[in-house]
């Protein structure tokens, strides 16, 4: 008997057709994000590499995405779910369990996809299987500066470390759920996303704890666009910073140097920023210095004035927004005893 995951079968007359199934399931979760879901899948149906299916799983929008699926249906194999709202987690288990693919890929919905990436990954996994893989993202030249000089804050190594996919990095690489993938087998015996903040770094670490081998592939890269404004942006980096706590109390072991340099930056602002008001006023150098080194740095990255002029903006507004959310949290969390019970909360939300 053959497998339903394995095949499809369609009955015509006094025979049966049937037909592989495709090796990736790609895994969307949306909320209200129709135009960003219309330029996604488009980008999917330019691919060189065409093994795949996709699920667009629509989390309760109120500005559904349907009639953009709809449209795309005569270009790429696409499936789309209406569900309640529980949360972008429990929206990404929803589709895993309704995918036929052995191998599960996960997008945002505001990314673009590189017309090579499955062509690509394909190759990578052929040549060296992994169970479990994440790839980079990038700033496509159609971006808004905003998002351009965001992209720069959030890649380059003078702020994050080279944490997010960089060539140099201050601790193992994490997949993060913009661009990330993983086999069937580890869904079978690690389960799937649980609803939290930085839920994607919560299921890097249980894939690592149930031995699976984790790899960047540089190459698979994809477009994000991220947020579009300040604001929204500070408030994504806000909440980094409070979940990098919860993550410590789930995974003692999880908190490294790099991830408290955000708070350490936040302090040393403050104390030289006073120390130059209130005794020497060459005690702010060192923070000048540190503008001129990502001015610079952005400079020859984007090679527009402007960008590189934002990117100093985005980039204090990513570390004093994740350096104060740390600092609150590790004051609620871990100071004032608030975060004895992260794991029943988690559970609460049924993302366990």
């Amino acid at each position: 008997m053959v497998e339903p995951r394995n095949f499809y079968k369609f009955a015509m007359k006094n025979y049966i057709l049937v037909a592989p199934m495709p090796y990736f399931s790609v895994i969307i979760p949306v909320y209200n994000r129709p135009d960003e879901v219309r330029d996604l899948l488009l980008s999917l149906s330019r691919q060189s590499c065409r093994d795949f299916e996709v699920l667009i799983v629509e989390d309760g929008s109120t500005v559904p995405c349907e009639s953009e699926v709809k449209a795309c249906e005569s270009l790429i194999d696409v499936h789309y779910f209406y569900k309640e709202n529980e949360g972008r987690s429990i929206a990404r288990n929803y589709g895993i369990e309704r995918a036929t693919g052995e191998y599960f890929i996960f997008f945002d919905s505001d990314c673009v996809i590189p017309d090579h990436y499955f062509a690509t990954l394909r190759e990578a996994l052929n040549a060296r299987f992994v169970p479990c893989f994440g790839g980079p993202d990038a700033a496509s030249d159609d971006f808004t500066d905003v998002q351009k000089a965001i992209n720069f804050s959030m890649t380059s190594f003078l702020t994050t470390g080279g944490i997010r996919g960089g060539k140099v990095q201050l601790e193992k690489f994490v997949p993060r759920s913009f661009n990330m993938g993983y086999s069937r087998e580890v869904w079978e015996r690690v389960g799937g996303f649980r609803e939290m903040f930085s839920e994607d770094i919560d299921m890097s670490t249980r894939i690592r704890q149930a031995g699976f081998d984790i790899r960047l592939i540089r190459e698979a890269y994809v477009y994000h666009k991220r947020r579009t404004s300040l604001k929204k942006f500070a408030r994504q980096t806000y909440v980094f910073g409070m979940s990098r706590i919860t993550l410590k109390l789930l995974y003692p072991d999880s908190l490294k140097l790099v991830h408290t340099l955000p708070a350490v930056f936040v302090l040393g602002c403050l104390a030289l920023v006073l120390l130059a008001i209130f005794w020497r006023w060459w005690c702010i150098l060192p923070l000048a210095l540190y503008v001129v080194l990502l001015w610079v740095s952005a400079l020859i990255k984007t090679r527009s004035l402007k960008i590189a002029s934002l990117a100093v903006v985005t980039s204090f507004v990513q570390l004093c927004c994740y350096g104060f959310g740390f600092i609150k949290a590790f004051v609620w969390k871990i100071l004032l005893g608030h975060g004895r019970n992260v794991e029943e909360e988690i559970a609460m939300r049924k993302g366990k």
